[in-house]
């Protein structure tokens, strides 16, 4: 007879899974989306089969900031972002009709105020690309080295980090969306 001792038990994540729709309006040689699914950094998910609803929801129009307590969600059902136009997305907050499941995912999450270091929309408030995304993400949720590693090669990786530095540090420090909040302060521009 066995002893629970030696009963294997199932491996736990110590990374958070990144998760991909590419909506595919972008340029293929300029999509870092594609890119990071390119090199393995990402899954993609397909258009017409949708992930698993304890997933956690990139969306620019969501209220409540991803934060530290998102992880263990984030862990478990991953981290899913919408590769797609900005043009299309606009201020309607809409994403592409040919995704309907995506509205039905319940955890929706905004990335804090950071300054975009791509070239298509450098020095840019809020508009980052999916690669800067994604590593925002990561070093929210306490991977900040693997953050860097996802965006080193990229140009404007490193610029990236330089350009955030001290609103990356406090949102990696904040707990809650609320400690997000605080650290953005009353003008986004100086987080």
């Amino acid at each position: 007879m066995r002893s629970s001792a030696s009963t294997p038990s199932p491996s736990r994540r110590t990374e958070v899974p990144l998760l991909l729709v590419l909506a595919g309006e972008d340029d293929p040689k300029k999509c870092s989306g594609r890119r990071l699914v390119r090199v393995g950094e990402v899954t993609e998910v397909p258009v017409g089969r949708p992930p698993s609803s304890s997933v956690v929801v990139l969306d620019p129009h969501a209220e409540a900031p991803l934060s530290r307590a998102d992880r263990e969600r984030a862990l478990a059902g991953g981290l899913l972002g919408v590769d797609c136009s900005w043009n299309r997305i606009g201020r309607s907050g809409r994403y592409p009709t040919e995704i309907p499941w995506l509205a039905r995912l319940p955890v929706r999450r905004r990335l804090p105020w950071l300054v975009a270091a791509n070239p298509q929309h450098h020095g840019r408030l809020a508009e980052l690309n999916t690669a800067e995304a994604f590593a925002a993400a990561l070093f929210v949720l306490g991977e900040p080295a693997r953050a860097r590693r996802l965006l080193d090669p990229f140009s404007g990786g490193p610029t990236f980090f330089d350009l955030n530095a001290a609103a990356l540090d406090s949102y990696a420090r904040a707990e809650t969306a609320d400690g997000i909040r605080r650290a953005e302060g009353a003008d986004p521009a100086a987080a």
